[in-house]
């Protein structure tokens, strides 16, 4: 790929709605920028049409804040298609999170017609990892995937909070779309839109409408005076009511990654096979232990 020089008001920029604004890289990036300059070159393709970005939108809009008019940049491809193809190839384990690839390949094929087969022999995946990522699209609403790529409600969130609410509880969408307009672009942690999506999917009608009435930090506020160090618990009963916690939390995760493991390395696979094979040893036991805690919680 040939670096060039380029004008900044000459880029197309078409596919910014494939990729997720995050503003806090953004400001970090255009320091770093504001400093050293824009070391990386923009990716694109460079055809009849001019030069239409695909990698690099963050770059660009802090060269625009900072008034620079001229940005290094290079081409993919003169081919659309071929050029998104080559994007999720190089970029696959960098800096595409799964939502844009999904975008991306629903671009491939809605607009230039490539089926599942064609895209997974394009970029050397199985159609299972195509599939997942077309999949992912179609359970989203438009109204979530908007606010998740417009950077107002984390896509991480979506993936590891909402997405698990959805399979394990049958949420409709709409009830989804209320609880994420209630809650995107008030710069929450994925841990505090944590706390509130279980109060607002599982808790009082009362607390689910302070939620959608905006009121999260009074919400938030009241959650943790609901759930104090519990007085009448001893420090080793707190302390295991946690790790309860702490297990659910981590089964659902781990249930949600598990739909598609075709990107993963030898490495992962002989690591996860020891450790797995550890927890397997201990399952039923396990098993047997929460068993005996449910049992006995249910007598008092």
């Amino acid at each position: 790929m040939i670096e060039q020089q380029v004008e900044v008001s000459s880029i197309d920029l078409r596919y910014q709605e494939c990729r997720i604004k995050n503003f806090n890289d953004e400001k970090r990036l255009l320091q770093g920028i504001l400093e050293n300059g824009i070391q990386d070159p923009l990716q694109g393709i460079d055809n009849e049409k001019g030069k239409i970005l695909l990698n690099g939108f963050k770059r660009l809009r802090c060269a625009k804040k900072l008034g620079i008019e001229i940005v290094p940049y290079s081409s993919l491809s003169d081919d659309e298609a071929f050029g998104i193809l080559q994007l999720l190839r190089i970029t696959n384990t960098q800096s595409l999170t799964i939502l844009e690839q999904a975008k991306l390949i629903a671009e491939l094929k809605s607009v230039y017609g490539l089926g599942n087969a064609d895209i997974a022999r394009s970029l050397e995946k199985s159609k299972g990892w195509v599939s997942m990522r077309t999949g992912l699209l179609e359970q989203m609403s438009s109204y979530v995937i908007k606010k998740i790529m417009s950077g107002a409600f984390p896509a991480y969130s979506y993936m590891y909070t909402l997405r698990p609410f959805m399979r394990m509880n049958a949420l409709s969408a709409d009830k989804m779309d209320r609880f994420v307009k209630s809650v995107s672009g008030k710069a929450l942690s994925t841990r505090n839109i944590e706390t509130l999506a279980h109060a607002y999917f599982k808790g009082s009608p009362e607390m689910r409408q302070q939620i959608e009435n905006g009121h999260t930090s009074w919400a938030l506020d009241r959650l943790k005076q609901i759930r104090p160090d519990l007085p009448d618990c001893s420090q080793i009963e707190q302390q295991l009511l946690q790790d309860f916690t702490l297990v659910k939390k981590y089964m659902v995760k781990i249930i949600s990654n598990n739909s598609d493991d075709s990107d993963r390395s030898n490495s992962f696979h002989a690591q996860s096979n020891l450790l797995t094979s550890e927890i397997l040893k201990s399952m039923d036991s396990f098993s047997k232990t929460v068993k005996d805690f449910y049992d006995r919680s249910r007598q008092t």
